[in-house]
């Protein structure tokens, strides 16, 4: 499994980018986001960013994983997936569409 970890961007040359989420920094690879800036916050995937994405997406992200790691270590989720428990399951645009169209098998 893949888990996309939320880096705000530092520096951009050429197709990289010096990203960093606290004190952590690495290199990645802009080639499937050249629309990405310094500032910018971005989904990354072993090496590679994925997607731009908003501020307040990446702190819930980042929220959500700090809220892994403290299950894994034996303790409480806590407030990580808050956001998630306020609004409650929700079905893709197109699963709605057919469920709203009264499709209920495949």
């Amino acid at each position: 499994m893949c888990v996309g970890i939320p880096m705000q961007i530092i520096a951009i040359d050429g197709i990289a980018a010096t990203v960093g989420e606290g004190a952590e920094r690495q290199l990645v690879d802009l080639s499937l986001t050249p629309e990405a800036r310094v500032g910018d916050w971005i989904l990354t995937f072993l090496g590679s960013a994925r997607d731009v994405i908003s501020a307040d997406e990446a702190a819930k992200i980042s929220a959500a994983l700090d809220g892994l790691r403290a299950v894994m270590q034996g303790g409480d989720a806590g407030a990580a997936f808050a956001d998630i428990e306020q609004r409650g399951p929700q079905l893709p645009p197109h699963l709605q569409a057919a469920l709203d169209a009264g499709q209920t098998t495949g």
